[in-house]
């Protein structure tokens, strides 16, 4: 991927994630945008309380995985990376 077509889709992915961030602060937590991946395969890391709950793949798929899917129909995925 071309790095200004690269730097485009990680600016609309970031728009969508400050979308979701409020409902994840709620509850102690965070989600960092890492990468994208040739293959529109996102990477995020979650934070705070949301690192290490039990719930998080839940958080992952159905929530923020679902709200990037329908703001960038493009995207395959959304996977979580580990420090």
């Amino acid at each position: 991927m071309e790095a200004e077509k690269k730097a485009q889709l990680l600016s609309r992915i970031d728009r969508a994630l400050d979308k979701i961030r409020p409902y994840l602060q709620a509850d102690g937590g965070d989600i960092a945008l890492i990468d994208v991946t040739d293959d529109m395969v996102v990477k995020v890391k979650l934070e705070g309380a949301c690192f290490g709950c039990p719930f998080s793949q839940q958080t992952l798929k159905s929530g923020v995985e679902q709200a990037l899917l329908k703001e960038i129909p493009e995207l395959k995925e959304v996977q979580p990376v580990n420090d």
